[in-house]
This record gives structure tokens, sequence and C-alpha cells, in this order.
């Protein structure tokens, strides 16, 4: 199927690779990880869950996509790259139905750590993919498009589980969990007929071969003396802080929304679908941005709009700073995962790529885990989360700093 169709493109195939790359994160990230802001209200009331439990929950999918993210290199290794993605989605969809069936916390702990296991491997080898299909001038705009999968996702669940709720009542988050696993299912076939791990697979070049002289920003030269190991330890710091600081927001701007704010559900899930909205220019705006400024600009702009974000929401203003909040999340959501995937190219050799990719983003995985955790006890602690919002400023704040400290891209 895939190579009749590559025949017969007018446009470059790896373009469709990207197409249903998007489609993958929308299933495996937007759904299985983005929707759980959706539904923690819901849940937490029909399972009488805490601020601590609802971070937990948050927790244990990163606790699985870490575990996911140790095990992926050898699992590409074995696999490739397209069947791994294809695996990931069918684990992420089986858990969401099995989650659907929790009447306790540990249970959806435990099933919800296994969707995390399964968007790790298909988020991961997504990204290495990108880096065989596009040539350096051209990969920051492809990941760019893909990690937009997350705002289209966050459009359908804000739109998607009030209305469920409604017709439902307190079991609307089972049918919406299990409406999801359907979607993530069709997905993983879609996936399982079109990806290929290599151009060369269809007696192609990758996208932009060719370009790469005439395109390419100054090194540094001194970089060419360094190890990489300096540069993916840095990258790696950042990919934590990133991780900490926007999981806090996404898992808890609906809750804070509803009640500390006292939004109803349909409102906040529309304020909520908004961040999906302005999220769909974030991987292209700013992949672009680091294609031409490099990775260090690309980085601190990110971290320099997402900090005014989350002061905004800790400084307790009047509710118009919310919706200012949720458009400055949005408009640069996930560019910090595209940025990353072709970051880690630039100190790198190709046939490592998927190794350094995989280390940094135990860093992001960690950070993921630690982040809503620390915010949830917080939360109760303080009794709202507007301290927890103030810590992710700060950290956003210093990461953005730190950004700039990064060493010039080196040509492996």
């Amino acid at each position: 199927m895939a190579a009749a169709l590559g025949r017969s493109l007018p446009f470059h195939y790896g373009w469709l690779i990207v197409a249903v790359g998007t489609l993958t994160i929308f299933a495996c990230l937007g759904l299985g990880r983005f929707g759980l802001g959706m539904l923690l209200p819901s849940m937490g009331e029909a399972l009488a869950l805490n601020y601590s439990e609802m971070g937990l929950i948050s927790t244990a999918n990163f606790v699985g996509y870490l575990a996911a993210v140790i095990v992926c290199p050898g699992m590409i290794r074995n696999w490739g790259e397209s069947r791994v993605i294809v695996c990931g989605l069918v684990v992420v969809s089986v858990s969401m139905g099995l989650v659907s069936l929790g009447n306790n916390f540990y249970w959806v702990f435990v099933f919800y750590a296994v969707t995390g296991f399964g968007s790790g491997m298909a988020n991961v080898s997504m990204m290495v993919l990108v880096v065989h299909w596009f040539e350096r001038p051209y990969r920051g705009r492809a990941a760019g498009f893909i990690v937009i999968g997350s705002g289209f996702a966050i459009i359908f669940s804000g739109a998607l589980v009030p209305q469920i709720n409604l017709s439902f009542g307190l079991a609307g988050w089972r049918y919406s969990w299990a409406v999801f696993g359907g979607i993530v299912a069709v997905v993983a076939l879609l996936a399982s007929r079109l990806m290929r791990d290599r151009p060369a697979d269809m007696d192609l070049k990758a996208v932009g071969a060719g370009e790469e002289a005439a395109t390419m920003l100054p090194t540094v030269t001194a970089v060419a003396a360094l190890s990489s190991r300096r540069p993916i330890a840095q990258l790696g710091l950042l990919y934590l802080v990133f991780g900490a600081t926007y999981m806090i927001f996404a898992t808890f701007i609906v809750t804070t929304l509803v009640q500390d704010r006292g939004f109803s559900e349909a409102t906040a899930g529309q304020v909520w679908a908004w961040v999906g909205g302005f999220s769909l220019l974030s991987g292209p705006l700013f992949g672009a941005l680091s294609d031409r400024a490099g990775t260090r600009i690309g980085l601190c702009a990110v971290f320099t709009v997402h900090t005014l974000s989350y002061a905004l929401v800790a400084a307790h203003l009047p509710d118009v700073s919310v919706y200012f909040s949720i458009a400055l999340f949005g408009v640069a959501a996930w560019s910090i995962p595209g940025i990353m995937a072709t970051a880690v190219a630039d100190y790198v050799k190709p046939e490592k790529v998927a190794a350094a990719l995989s280390m940094v983003t135990i860093f992001f995985a960690v950070g993921q885990i630690l982040g809503p955790a620390a915010a949830g006890i917080i939360a109760d602690f303080r009794g709202s989360f507007g301290a927890s919002f103030t810590l992710a400023a700060v950290l956003a704040a210093v990461g953005g700093l730190a950004a700039l400290t990064l060493p010039g891209r080196q040509v492996p």
C-alpha cells in the first residue's frame, strides 16, 4: 500500500510520514496524556481522589513513559521504528480500555502507567523517525508539525468530554477513556499500513538531501573539540525543567479553573480547547525559529513565553489573565519536544540519535514525574495551586537563561 501510494503522491512521501506522525502524537500523547486534564475533575469526584492522588495518577503515566524510554533504543534496534510505534499505540489503546473499568485509585494508577509505557514507545520512535526522513534544514519544521497532534487532541477532548459527562454523569469519564482507546486503535491500524523506517525502503532520499551545505547555520569551531556528552547533558536538564513545568500546567489548569476559580466544567473545557487551538502554531512556529536561529534561541524563546504564562495564573489576577495565560501556554506548548529531536541530531552521529534522544527523554520523563506529584502535594498543603504555578514560573525562567549557555552546533 505504502509503495504504491508513494509513487502516486504529488509530494515527497516524507510529508505523509509527518501526517501519520501527527496522528500518532494525537493518539499516544494528546489523548493518552493530555486527555487526563479534562477527565481529572470528574474522575476525582467519582473515585473520591484528593489532590495528591490526582498528581500521582499523572505521575504514574510518566513512570511508565520513563520505563519505555529506557528500553526504546533496544526495541528500535531489534524491531525498527515503525513496528515500535504501532506496538506502542496498541498498548495505549488496550490500557485506556482498562483504565475505563477502574473502581479505585490503585487500578487507575497501574493501568495509566501502562498507557505511559505505550506513549513512550510511540513518541520516542516517532521523533527518531523524523531524523531519518528529513535533513537538518527541514527537521525542525517536520517535527514541529508532528508535535501539534497534541493540540488537535486537546481541542477534541475539550469538546467531547463535557458532552459525554452531560450524557452519562459520574460514569462519563469511563466512556471517554473507552472512546479514546478506540480512536487510538484506528490510528495504530493506519500507522501499520503507512509507516516506513527509511526513505531507502521506498527508493527515496530524505527530504532536503543535498541542501545541507547551502542552508546549514555556521558552526562554532571550538565545539568540534567537545565531547557530545556535555551538550546532551545540558539538553537533558532543560528537558527535565520543561517536563516538570508544562505538566504542572497541563495536569492542573482545568482543575484550578473549576475548583479555585469557580468555572463550570463546560467552560473550563472550552478554555482547555483554546490551548489546543493556540498550540497548533507552536510546533511549526518555534520549529522554524530553531531551524533559522538555532537551538539556543528557540529554547530560550519557549521558556520565556511559558514563564509569563505560569506567572499569570499564579498571580491570582482577574479571570482575564487566565485567558492570556492559556494563549501564551498554547502558542509554545509542544515546541520543545520537536526542537529536542533536531537538537540531539546536531551533536551526535545519525546512528546514535536513538540512544541520545532516549537519554534526554529520560530527563524529560523524570521532570514529568516530579512536576505533577510536587504540585499536588503543595496544593494539598496550601489549599490551592497558586504556589505550584509560581514554582513552575521560576523554573521556566531558569530554563530560559540556561538555554543560552548551550554550545554551538556540532556537525557529526
